[in-house]
């Protein structure tokens, strides 16, 4: 196993975009496990798939990691006021040549609306954002309102929490840089709701995908 060199100035969401070419097709984590991509999925249309994190955006929406912008497409097309938010000038590209509104920044800086979104997106297992799932969850209560909800989809085929680095790799070898990861399943997502100031009030096992839904409480994220 090679050891894992996290690279300065690397950020793990510009990391992707040889995925969104097509280029990449899984990660290889520390460990020696790999996590398949569904890039072809992110850059097509919302699909039938979708429909269970579409029908309960409610409100204003903002997707974390929106990439290619299937998903604030389509809510574009449902009427809801949306915004997507990458690091990923690619992914915010393709976004725009959707015709979706979308933001090129660090979820973790200051954004548009703080604390006034109804709906907080995750989708596509990017829970994985940062290396630190607990955290990102925080930054997602953050923006939303009194009452919010932060609708999450983790990784179908894997059971627990994993957290180190992570890259993009592909069948022909030539690996891209490492950057901080975290794989969750949706078994592991309950152990962190109180600390996030979250209530776990819904979840979903489909046969390739799963989903779940967090509303915001009135109590502040549990110190770590």
């Amino acid at each position: 196993m090679n050891t894992p060199v996290r690279q300065a100035g690397c950020t793990h969401e510009k990391s992707f975009d040889p995925a969104l070419r097509g280029d990449k097709t899984f990660l290889e984590l520390d460990d020696g496990r790999t996590v398949r991509l569904s890039a072809g999925r992110w850059s097509r249309s919302a699909c039938r798939g979708d429909r269970w994190l579409l029908d309960r955006c409610w409100g204003t929406t903002v997707d974390l990691g929106c990439g290619p912008g299937r998903l604030v497409a389509a809510l574009v097309e449902r009427g809801l006021p949306v915004l997507g938010v990458d690091v990923s000038a690619l992914a915010v590209r393709h976004t725009r040549d959707r015709g979706a509104p979308v933001v090129q920044a660090d979820l973790f800086t200051a954004l548009p609306r703080e604390g006034e979104w109804a709906t907080a997106l995750l989708a596509d297992g990017n829970l994985g954002i940062g290396g630190d799932p607990l955290r990102l969850l925080r930054r997602a209560r953050a923006l939303v309102r009194a009452g919010g909800q932060v609708l999450v989809e983790p990784t179908a085929s894997w059971s627990g929490h994993w957290q180190g680095q992570a890259r993009l790799g592909d069948h022909d070898g030539s690996p891209g840089g490492w950057f901080p990861w975290s794989v969750l399943g949706l078994d592991a997502l309950g152990s962190l709701a109180a600390p996030a100031g979250l209530r776990l009030v819904e979840t979903h096992r489909g046969r390739r995908r799963q989903f779940a839904r967090f509303v915001r409480t009135a109590e502040e994220p549990r110190p770590s």
